[in-house]
């Protein structure tokens, strides 16, 4: 695993034996985000993105954590094996953190949370595919404003999050095992939910489901297909066929 260590953001490796706590990002993707290579290349600062990363960097500071993983900074995707072993560890990478920052770039300090119509209700962050297991894998999530105030967590706010997302809150709460949710209803979770390439709502949903297959890119449909013939292959519930 590769982490961002939070004193002068550099990378560095860690073998699965010897990862240390690290907090986890979880965020909506913009037009300009820091990569990896801005990292590796010391450019990160010239990116619009970079708020973000230090915003994320400084919380784990504060939280008495030396170091942060984010996605787009700590995932070689010129790397198809790299990319492939990410997506399907993401699940237990969130599930491992010691805190998840969810940022919302698009809700604003002192939000009313429990206003229907909020900024927050109606936030992107509850509209994407891989934020729905960053919500679900963690036991502490944080949740920020666009200045990273902090808007709540989400042992304060699991009615609400139930409210938006459909998301029974035994599941949000982990007093239940996703695994006892029947497949349908899983599946409803992403039902709403878009990602930018149509591979991703299938590889979005891996952890969710406990499933570990190879990325194809490319595939499009197909992809999900895939993702229900290892379902298939691990239980029986018929509900299954309902998607």
């Amino acid at each position: 695993m590769r982490l961002l260590q939070v004193s002068d953001l550099k990378l560095l490796d860690f073998l699965p034996d010897s990862i240390p706590p690290y907090a986890i990002l979880s965020h909506t993707w913009g037009k300009d985000e820091v990569l990896f290579e801005d990292i590796l290349h010391h450019t990160a600062i010239n990116k619009s993105s970079y708020v973000k990363v230090e915003g994320a960097a400084k919380q784990a500071s504060a939280n008495n954590l030396e170091y942060v993983w984010i996605d787009n900074c700590c995932i070689d995707k010129s790397s198809s094996a790299e990319l492939s072993e990410a997506l399907n560890s993401m699940f237990a990478w969130y599930e491992n953190a010691t805190v998840c920052y969810a940022y919302l770039s698009d809700v604003p300090t002192n939000v009313n949370v429990n206003d229907p119509g909020s900024e927050f209700t109606r936030s992107r962050w509850f509209t994407r595919g891989f934020t729905l297991q960053e919500l679900l894998a963690p036991k502490e999530v944080i949740f920020f404003s666009s200045n990273w105030e902090v808007i709540g967590k989400k042992t304060e706010l699991y009615e609400i999050l139930s409210t938006i997302t459909g998301i029974g809150v035994q599941y949000l709460r982990h007093k239940a095992p996703l695994s006892s949710a029947s497949i349908a209803n899983r599946m409803s979770w992403v039902a709403n939910r878009e990602t930018s390439r149509p591979e991703d709502i299938a590889y979005c949903l891996l952890g969710i489901f406990n499933i570990n297959m190879p990325l194809l890119y490319g595939e499009r449909d197909r992809a999900f297909i895939r993702l229900q013939e290892e379902i298939m292959r691990q239980s029986d519930d018929q509900s299954i066929f309902a998607w």
